[in-house]
C-alpha cells in the first residue's frame, strides 16, 4: 500500500464506475448485516466469516453502497456501534453482480477503521483493522461528514415488504422496523431477541382440543422467565415478539434499546405464540433515533398511552365480548342476565323478590377502574393490587367442568390461562370467586356451555365439539388481583386470582 500521504478517497458516486479496481472510501454506515460463516478459501486451515454493511456519503445517499467483508473470525469483522458511525476503507475492490455494484473487503489486502458519528469530537477510531495513522485528510473528511449529519435525518424508506406487527402473517417474509428491548441466551448456542414496535400482533387461533396433561399451553417461549428488573423495562402496550438469532449477533445487541430494521424476517406460531425467524439472507439495519419511521412509531405509542380505549387490544375493537361482567352483578345473584342493546338487564332467580339495592363501593370501584394490560399487571410496583383487564381465556385447567369443584367440599378451584397482546399469565378461580364467576352452582351442562363460549369452543351440527377445528376465544373483561404465598419472598411467590367477575354467557 502506498504511503498515507498518497492516499486518495473517492466519492461513492465515482467509485461505482471503477469496477475491478482498488479504491479508498470514507462514508457513513447505514445498514449492518448479520455475521455468517462462509465456505472459506482454505478450509484446511480456517473457516471464513463474512458480513455485509451499507454505506453512503454526501454524493451517493440512496440506495447506498454495499460492502462485503471477509475475515478469519468474527472478531476481525467490523462491529458497528450505531447507525451514523463513520467507516474508512482502504484498498477495497469494486465488483458488479446482476447489475448491482458493491465493494469487497479482502482480508489480506484491505483495511477499515470505525469512528463515532455526529455526536462525537473524538477523531480516533474505536475499531481499526490495520492501526494506520490518522492524517489531516482523514480528520477533515470525518469532521465534514459529522457536520453534514447534524442537519440530516435518516429515512429507512417504505416498501411493500415493510409490515408492522399488527399485520404479520405466517409463512411469508417481511421487513420490520422495531426496537430491541433486550436479548438473552437461548438453548443450542443461540440468542433470543425481544423486539417491539408498539402495535399488537393479531390473535392466534388455537387447537379445539384441550389437554390436562403435558400438552398445555406454556406462558413463554423461553425456557425461564426473565428476571423482574428486565421485565420492568418492557413497554406496557404492544406485542413483544421473540426472534431467535445467532449467538454472535445476540452478543452485539444484548444491551437492548436499539431501533433496527429487520429485513427478510418471517413468522411462525409455536404454542399459540408468535415467533420471528431470521434466515441466512436476513439483514439487520441499525436505525437512528432520528429516523422518520422511529419518530412516527414513538409518537403513535405516546398517543396510545394517553388514550384509555387505545389501551385495549386493537383486535377487541369496538368493544370486548359481553359474556363477562366485572363488579356489576350482586354477590347473591344466581339468576340470569340478558342484554338489550348496550344495557345489561339482570333477571333475579325465580321466587326471589326484586328489591332496590344500592351498589356497594366495591362494585363502583370495579366500574371505575382503568383498564390494565397483562404487562401492567406483571410489572406493577406493588405485590398486591387489583386490575381490570381485557383478555382472552386460551386454556382452562382442569378442562372437564365436572371437576371444576372439589368432590368433597364442592369448592371451585380452577386455573385459567389468560393472554393479551402483551403477555400470557395463569389466574386462579377459587372458592367464593368461583361462585360469583359461574353464578352459583348451575348444572354441568350450563357450566359446560358457559365455559365453551369463554374458550371459543364451537359445537358441530351433531352437538359434538368441533373436532380438530381451531378456536378463537373472545376478548372479555376480567377483574384480577395479585397476591403472594410467602410474605418472606413475596415477589417470587406472587400469583393472580380472578375476582368480582361473573360469566353471564
Amino acid at each position: 500500500m502506498a504511503g498515507r500521504s498518497d492516499l486518495v478517497y473517492l466519492e461513492l458516486r465515482d467509485a461505482i464506475s471503477c469496477i475491478e479496481q482498488k479504491v479508498n472510501l470514507i462514508g457513513i454506515v447505514i445498514e449492518v448485516g448479520i455475521p455468517k460463516k462462509s465456505r472459506g478459501t482454505d478450509l484446511h486451515f480456517y473457516a471464513d466469516y463474512f458480513c455485509t454493511l451499507k454505506m453512503m456519503d454526501i454524493s451517493y445517499q440512496s440506495p447506498g453502497l454495499s460492502v462485503i467483508f471477509f475475515a478469519e473470525n468474527k472478531e476481525k469483522l467490523p462491529h458497528i456501534k450505531s447507525v451514523g458511525d463513520i467507516i474508512r476503507l482502504h484498498s477495497v475492490v469494486m465488483k458488479i453482480h446482476d447489475g448491482d455494484v458493491y465493494a469487497t473487503f479482502k482480508k489480506k489486502l484491505s483495511s477499515f477503521a470505525l469512528f463515532y458519528g455526529k455526536f462525537s469530537e473524538d477523531i480516533s477510531p474505536y475499531q481499526d483493522s490495520s492501526g494506520l495513522q490518522i492524517i489531516d485528510t482523514d480528520k477533515l473528511l470525518i469532521k465534514n461528514l459529522r457536520t453534514w449529519l447534524v442537519g440530516n435525518q435518516f429515512d429507512t424508506g417504505t416498501n411493500e415488504l415493510l409490515l408492522p406487527l399488527k399485520d404479520i402473517k405466517v409463512g411469508k417474509s417481511f421487513d420490520l422496523i422495531c426496537k430491541i428491548i433486550c436479548a438473552r441466551e437461548f438453548p443450542e448456542d443461540r440468542w433470543l431477541l425481544f423486539v417491539w414496535d408498539g402495535t399488537d400482533a393479531p390473535p392466534i387461533s388455537l387447537p379445539m382440543k384441550l389437554d390436562d396433561g403435558d400438552n398445555q399451553l406454556p406462558l413463554l417461549l423461553e425456557p425461564l422467565p426473565l428476571p423482574r428488573n428486565a421485565l420492568c423495562t418492557f413497554p406496557c402496550l404492544g406485542t413483544i415478539l421473540r426472534v431467535i438469532i445467532d449467538k454472535e449477533l445476540g452478543l452485539q445487541v444484548q444491551g437492548g434499546g436499539q431501533w433496527v430494521k429487520l429485513r427478510n424476517l418471517s413468522y411462525e406460531v409455536r404454542f399459540g405464540l408468535w415467533q420471528g425467524v431470521l434466515w441466512p439472507s436476513s439483514q439487520l439495519r441499525l436505525l437512528s433515533n432520528e429516523d422518520k419511521a422511529v419518530i412516527h412509531l414513538e409518537r403513535c405509542y405516546t398517543e396510545r398511552l394517553s388514550s384509555g380505549l387505545e389501551r385495549l387490544p386493537l383486535s377487541s375493537f369496538p368493544w370486548p365480548s359481553r359474556i363477562t361482567v366485572c363488579g356489576l352483578v350482586p354477590k347473591f345473584f344466581v339468576g340470569k342476565a340478558i342484554y338489550y342493546g348496550f344495557l345489561l338487564i339482570l333477571l333475579p332467580p325465580e321466587g326471589v323478590k326484586q328489591t332496590s339495592r344500592r351498589r356497594s363501593l366495591d362494585e363502583i370501584d370495579h366500574e371505575q377502574m382503568p383498564f390494565s394490560t397483562l404487562m401492567d399487571v406483571l410489572t406493577h410496583s406493588e405485590v398486591t393490587y387489583r386490575f381490570k383487564c381485557v383478555v382472552r381465556v386460551v386454556e382452562i385447567y382442569p378442562c372437564r367442568p365436572e371437576v371444576f369443584r372439589s368432590l368433597t367440599t364442592h369448592v371451585y378451584r380452577i386455573r385459567l390461562t389468560l393472554e393479551d397482546p402483551t403477555a400470557r399469565i395463569h389466574a386462579f378461580v377459587f372458592g367464593e370467586d368461583g361462585v360469583k364467576f359461574f353464578g352459583g352452582y348451575p348444572p354441568i351442562d350450563v357450566v359446560t356451555s358457559k365455559t365453551n363460549q369463554l374458550l371459543g369452543i364451537t359445537e358441530s351440527v351433531g352437538g359434538e365439539e368441533g373436532g380438530n377445528n381451531s378456536r378463537n376465544p373472545p376478548w372479555v373483561q376480567l377483574c384480577l388481583k395479585s397476591y403472594y404465598l410467602d410474605k418472606s419472598d413475596a415477589w417470587a411467590t406472587r400469583n393472580y386470582r380472578i375476582f368480582g367477575t361473573t360469566l353471564v354467557a
